[in-house]
């Protein structure tokens, strides 16, 4: 059973002597590097290549191969040791950029065994040097982490940011090269591929998003062994690390080489993506020509990478967001040398003594202000020009976004397309929108990648929101809790009908008003859990199943699970905590909320941090670990680049709307029914 990884995923690491296996469709070398408890590279001594092969527990191969397997010790690396990280490098005279390669394929194995984890090297476009995967260790046990972080300035960069100062870095990458043996032994394969045949089994499966950032369950055929054993579904491997909260993944780019040189096909294949036959994925479509000089070319949906329409709109809408922000970055930073030039004029003509007679001083200060005023004009021309532009991509992007990316009043929720729970679960959900001052009509969707790499809080306090502070208590609460149904709802729509359970503590019943489409259309797994006793008991259920699935795992055994644990994915919607809970159950919910989204056990809470306030910094880590959402506009949120002020506004169903309840009909209809 392999573990298929996507970037930022993780899996546990059972054994401590692992083979590290490369299929690339290039010759490339191979090179590995270790790092303290910081994950910091302490010098060139730390970096294993071909001039200086072994470092303790691992040596890499001399050569230029588009094939390497090499075996990693890490009882033997050293207690100071906390990660080893795999490098790719392109040699000189190869290709000039992975992107024009085909994906490698990376995997990590028993030592001529069986596949633990592999990863398919995909996204890259003009990377020369990548940080492939990473073996680290965390409180005292070892994972494998998919990373890809690519390095379009070459080898030096890459050893730059993992904290060799500049020139040794430049130097070091200077005398790896020069060592680099040419490539004659093994020939690069021409797709890629594990070196033996990768079972279809995922230890992974879309449950209820950092720059992230960005698998599904997808249960088949056994490698070499035979059939695989049964995994279960809500099971995923996560990524310690949290997420961006609207970084839904990397936008893959598009095909192509910027220069004349043929290049060969590239793999855009998602990783749980596996093609029914041996077709080559659907190209990205190609964006129509603009019907005159000068002007812009039309938008078209989907205009992006990806193996199926679903995840080159995902893409897309990745790519209108990182626009978006670095567009109006580069508006607000003309805007502030204006200004900052503008004052520095104007100091300069008011320190000037001549200027301080007559009207030359006057004249000084217009002519300061016409310069500001002329660069700020500019600036916006440019920003209205690239805003037109984003607007007409989201005309035409919005109406074809598929059920899971789609706003509630989207026809795609009422006409046939939603008739029938979906065969495989999706790679994001939409959570609201996001927007920014200078545009506010333009909204982009904000998509979190699936399964959750963190708990969802969405905050029913005042403190700390304008829009909150104006509104009534009751109505906030209220508009909170009809957020999370909301959410609910589209996670349990957009799943196939047996891969996603809800469960409910509603301690007060305060929530019941909201909770009543679910509970009257029985698609929970069970009646809200009321009272202390249904707090303990619900806790206890979860706090189990977690506990059992990670024996099985750690085991390597997850068809031993006892036959009373529901396999599908598990969402938590916890209302008014901490209202029925003790201290034992507060520390359950934070053990649910740390382990749970590794195993399929996810966490929506809807709370005031406030009126937690009596456990003081001992609940700390739990609001840190969440993704805050708020019912009304707020400007809480920020991107991984520029670090904006995003304005988010949940996405509900129209006022008077019947559309939730038809897809709960729908639901319920799926789960009393043989599935199709």
């Amino acid at each position: 059973m392999t573990a298929e990884l996507v970037r930022g995923q993780n899996h546990p690491l059972s054994r401590s002597r692992v083979e590290i296996r490369v299929s690339a469709g290039t010759p490339v070398l191979a090179l590995a590097f270790v790092g303290d408890d910081a994950g910091r590279l302490p010098g060139p001594e730390a970096v294993a290549h071909p001039g200086a092969r072994a470092l303790a527990g691992l040596e890499v191969p001399a050569e230029v191969s588009g094939r390497h397997r090499f075996t990693v010790d890490l009882d033997a690396v050293g207690p100071a040791v906390h990660r080893v990280a795999l490098v790719l490098v392109l040699p000189p005279g190869g290709p000039a950029r992975f992107g024009a390669v085909p994906a490698a394929y990376l995997a990590v194995a028993e030592p001529d065994g069986a596949e633990i984890a592999g990863y398919t090297l995909d996204g890259l476009d003009s990377e020369t040097a990548v940080v492939a995967l990473e073996l680290y260790r965390r409180q005292g046990a070892w994972k494998v982490r998919a990373v890809g972080q690519g390095y379009a300035d070459g080898l030096g960069a890459l050893l730059a940011d993992a904290g060799l100062p500049g020139p040794a870095a430049v130097a070091l990458a200077a005398r790896v090269t020069t060592a680099a043996a040419p490539a004659e032994a093994a020939p690069a394969p021409t797709a890629p591929g594990p070196a033996t045949p990768a079972p279809a089994a995922v230890v992974s499966a879309e449950a209820a998003s950092t720059g992230a950032a960005p698998a599904a369950s997808a249960l088949g055929e056994g490698g070499p062994g035979g059939a695989a054993p049964t995994v279960p579904q809500g099971v995923r491997v996560s990524s310690d690390a949290p997420s961006g909260p609207a970084a839904p993944g990397p936008y893959a780019g598009a095909p192509g080489s910027a220069s004349g040189d043929a290049v060969p096909t590239i793999s855009y294949a998602h990783p749980r993506r596996r093609p029914t036959s041996a077709e080559p994925p659907e190209p990205a479509p190609r964006r129509a020509q603009a019907p005159g000089p000068g002007e812009p070319p039309r938008p078209v949906a989907g205009d992006a990478a990806g193996w199926s329409m679903e995840e080159r709109l995902y893409n897309q809408v990745w790519g209108m967001f990182e626009d978006l922000a670095r567009t109006v970055a580069a508006y607000r930073s003309a805007v502030e040398f204006a200004d900052a030039r503008m004052d520095r004029e104007l100091d300069e003509a008011l320190s000037d003594p001549r200027h301080r007679l007559g009207g030359s001083g006057n004249a000084a200060r217009d002519v300061a202000r016409g310069r500001r005023d002329e660069l700020v004009d500019r600036a916006r021309a440019v920003l209205d020009r690239d805003l037109a532009q984003l607007v007409a991509e989201a005309e035409v992007v919005e109406p074809a976004l598929p059920a899971p990316y789609a706003r509630w009043d989207n026809p795609v929720w009422h006409d046939g397309r939603a008739a029938a729970l979906p065969e495989e679960s999706p790679l994001a959900l939409r959570l609201g929108d996001l927007h920014l001052p200078e545009r506010p009509d333009l909204r982009i969707p904000m998509l979190m990648r699936l399964p959750l790499e963190r708990g969802i809080w969405i905050d029913n306090g005042r403190t700390g929101s304008e829009a909150a502070m104006a509104m009534d208590t009751d109505r906030l609460r209220r508009a909170a809790m009809d957020m999370a149904v909301a959410h609910a709802v589209r996670l349990l729509a957009v799943h196939p009908g047996d891969r996603f359970s809800v469960h409910v503590i509603d301690a007060a019943g305060a929530g019941a008003a909201s909770l009543a489409p679910l509970v009257r259309s029985g698609v929970l797994a069970g009646p809200p859990a009321a009272g202390p006793g249904g707090v303990t008991e619900t806790l206890a259920a979860l706090t189990r199943r977690v506990d059992l699935v990670q024996m099985a795992l750690r085991a390597g055994a997850p068809e031993d699970l006892p036959p009373d644990v529901d396999t599908a994915g598990q969402l938590l919607i916890v209302h008014d905590f901490p209202h029925g809970f003790d201290d034992r159950a507060v520390t359950q919910l934070r053990y649910l909320a740390d382990e749970g989204p590794a195993v399929g056990v996810h966490l929506l809470m809807v709370a005031d941090r406030d009126e937690a306030s009596a456990y003081g910094p001992l609940l700390d880590p739990l609001w840190r670990s969440l993704m805050r959402l708020s019912p009304v506009p707020d400007d809480h949120l920020a991107d991984p680049w520029v670090g904006h002020h995003w304005t988010f506004e949940p996405d509900l169903p129209p006022r008077g709307s019947q559309v939730m309840d038809r897809a709960l009909d729908r639901i319920a209809a799926a789960r009393r029914g043989p599935r199709p």
